[in-house]
């Protein structure tokens, strides 16, 4: 039989996997009574530990709020996950200082199991980082401070620096977070002009509320939202294309860090494609290898016919008239 302070840790490592236990249940799983599960529920509420329960024949222990934090218990595959997370995270620095992930991966290294340190370290073996540009990098506690804010159901001031540099303060109503293409993207309702915008969020230096609760609205697709907005601008030439598949397979043939995409129906979908010229264009479009139709422009179109008649002249074929 487990001593108790075995059965102690044990218990607060069940209440941490799933959100409710019955007493029964718990029970059953630590090998004792119902009266021990209820007795050592009391002990971990005198040490601090948040145990909530509900009261009646199918009521529960869960774990709530509490003054102290419970030992994590990680089977081998969640502490290599942790592990690699943590270690993307300090290599990566895209969520501020790298020190908090770092000192967390160097805690944990040290808890792992022989097994499951021994494939980390095989990993580390084999693993080259080509480091990325410091421009992208979050300010430490952004990221926690926008998240609050989508929450608050509160319009926000938001300090914010565009693509040239520029500082500029707006009001705005808070509404997702998205991660797109290794960044994180801030969507928004501009107050003043009533659009929704979206806002890289490494460019975001302050987010304050502002005291005025804003009715819930339910706005726009968030990742499209984005991912218009990363392909709008960046080139000089754009196509429409609708091509005859739904629109969970066109985003496998067009990513959304590449296209806009829009449902036709539930079985054909048009995407907005940028590049550098008409050519590129034709020759991205052929690269799809799948039938589709361009709605616009003709300079697009008509390169796409020259590239085929090109490939079936080649090919012995005659081109089509």
């Amino acid at each position: 039989m487990l001593s108790t302070s075995a059965r102690l840790l044990r218990l607060l490592s069940l209440l941490a996997d799933r959100p409710s236990w019955t007493c029964e249940e718990l029970a059953e799983r630590l090998e004792v009574t119902g009266r021990t599960v209820r007795r050592d529920i009391a002990r971990l509420r005198e040490l601090g530990y948040g145990v909530e329960s509900d009261p009646g024949p199918w009521g529960g222990y869960g774990l709530g709020p509490g003054d102290r934090v419970p030992p994590l218990a990680l089977d081998d595959e969640e502490a290599l996950a942790v592990a690699v997370a943590l270690r993307e995270a300090a290599l990566g620095g895209d969520l501020g200082g790298d020190r908090a992930a770092l000192s967390a991966l160097l805690k944990l290294g040290r808890l792992l199991p022989a097994a499951v340190a021994g494939r980390l370290g095989g990993m580390d073996a084999v693993l080259a980082y080509a480091p990325g540009p410091e421009e992208g990098r979050l300010v430490a506690g952004v990221l926690l401070e926008l998240a609050s804010a989508c929450r608050g159901g509160e319009r926000c001031r938001l300090s914010y620096r565009d693509r040239s540099g520029r500082a500029t303060v707006r009001e705005v109503d808070p509404y997702r977070l998205v991660r797109a293409a290794g960044r994180w993207y801030f969507a928004a309702r501009d107050a003043e002009r009533g659009e929704w915008r979206t806002f890289r969020a490494d460019r975001v230096r302050r987010i304050e509320p502002c005291g005025r609760p804003v009715d819930p609205v339910q706005g726009p697709d968030p990742v499209r939202l984005v991912a218009e907005a990363r392909t709008a601008g960046r080139y000089p030439v754009y196509a429409v294309v609708r091509l005859p598949v739904p629109m969970e397979r066109a985003l496998r043939l067009v990513p959304p860090s590449v296209g806009a995409h829009r449902p036709d129906g539930p079985e054909a979908t048009v995407v907005e494609i940028g590049g550098p010229d008409a050519d590129g264009l034709a020759g991205y479009l052929l690269g799809l290898e799948t039938p589709l139709r361009v709605l616009a422009p003709d300079a697009v179109r008509t390169a796409l016919l020259e590239r085929v008649r090109a490939l079936l002249a080649e090919n012995g074929e005659p081109g089509p008239p």
